[in-house]
């Protein structure tokens, strides 16, 4: 990722985990976290600026929620 650049590459993430407890599982869902609220955040301002309805963006985060609670339990954190 270039600094002060505006592109970001999906591999990459925004911030380091910096939890005591690291564990390759804490990693992922730390990512998957920032995934989420990267995702969440582009469906607010689409459903805030009238591309999108409310009840679309509602159903669209409920499914990411649901995904990120799943992937939880998955890495059995």
């Amino acid at each position: 990722m270039e600094s002060g650049g505006g592109t970001h590459s999906p591999l990459e993430s925004f911030s380091s985990y910096r939890g005591n407890d690291w564990s390759p599982e804490r990693l992922v869902f730390h990512q998957n976290l920032e995934q989420f609220a990267e995702r969440v955040g582009l469906i607010v301002g689409l459903q805030a600026n009238g591309k999108i309805e409310q009840s679309e963006a509602y159903a669209e985060i409920k499914v990411l929620w649901n995904e990120l609670r799943s992937s939880k339990k998955d890495l059995s954190i």
